[in-house]
């Protein structure tokens, strides 16, 4: 099944009381790069939480962010007051209060302020029963960050299918073209090697060179023949239930240098016709690859 490499999931699942939850953002990436933003005392369950995606995504920019929501677990931050450093500030303001011979003093708003007077402190974590915890809640949110990737894929396939048609379309008409250029390129062909012969200082083997190179510049069999099995080849990784992102990248990279050497070697306006409407569709069909886990 195709998937699309965007979407968005949120899980959530309850801790001591706490909720925990679990919110996924993806969008296009050419690899798989995944960030986790966690509470501090979490911290040390990032690589559990990238573990847990790359797992099930294989492709894309992912970004976890886990929050945690206080209940009645009374597991909540304390506010704490450091005396010595309160102390210190006091006893080093009062110094200055002597040197300069000034009558002010360190108000209490202003030492509440300075670093390391009040801080908060979290109680101890359990995090292999956290870890446990937030995987569950991250798993829900990969399940719904699936469903959604997956149902963008299938509008995604359809419209690939449908470019891939289209370019089948113009490629028929070329390919229904094609003996009919061939005549026309044969009697070139023969009217060259007439014009050659005529030449005294003409060799054999400059003779067959010219041939040989008046031959390859007419002919697009073999880039006709390519695409239709590159077509095909895209069709069949379409059918997959893999990711087939970079697969079909590459592809559409080879048909567009197959589509852009027979509009270079055609000079047919028909066949020409064909081959600007296979590159247009082929410029729509790369432009959605990009989506493409």
């Amino acid at each position: 099944m195709v998937r699309s490499m965007t979407g968005y999931g949120k899980g959530t699942a309850e801790l001591d009381g706490d909720c925990v939850s679990v919110e996924l953002s993806a969008v296009n990436h050419r690899f798989l790069d995944c960030s986790a933003r966690l509470p501090f005392a979490w911290a040390g369950l990032e690589p559990v939480v990238k573990e847990t995606v790359r797992k099930r995504v294989s492709r894309g920019k992912v970004s976890v962010t886990v929050t945690r929501k206080h209940g009645n677990s009374g597991r909540r931050q304390s506010i704490c007051f450091d005396r010595d450093i309160a102390q210190q500030y006091i006893d080093a303001s009062r110094k200055l209060v002597q040197q300069l011979g000034s009558m002010e003093t360190l108000r209490l708003d202003v030492l509440a302020r300075l670093d390391g007077v009040f801080y908060q402190e979290e109680p101890e974590e359990d995090l292999d029963k956290a870890a446990v915890v937030v995987v569950e809640a991250l798993e829900q949110a990969l399940e719904r960050l699936d469903a959604m990737r997956a149902t963008e894929g299938k509008a995604l396939r359809e419209e690939l299918v449908h470019r891939v048609g289209c370019m089948r379309e113009a490629l028929a008409l070329i390919e229904q073209r094609l003996p009919e250029l061939n005549a026309v390129y044969e009697q070139r062909l023969r009217a060259r090697i007439e014009e050659l012969q005529g030449e005294t200082a003409l060799t054999e083997e400059r003779l067959a060179m010219e041939i040989a190179l008046m031959a390859e510049k007419g002919d697009v069999t073999e880039e006709v023949v390519r695409l239709k099995t590159h077509l095909d080849h895209a069709l069949n990784l379409l059918g997959r239930d893999e990711p087939v992102g970079r697969e079909l990248n590459f592809l559409a990279q080879e048909l567009h240098r197959e589509v852009s050497t027979l509009g270079a070697k055609v000079r047919d306006g028909d066949v020409i016709k064909e081959v600007l409407r296979a590159k247009s569709e082929l410029e729509r069909f790369r432009e959605q690859v990009q989506n493409v886990e």
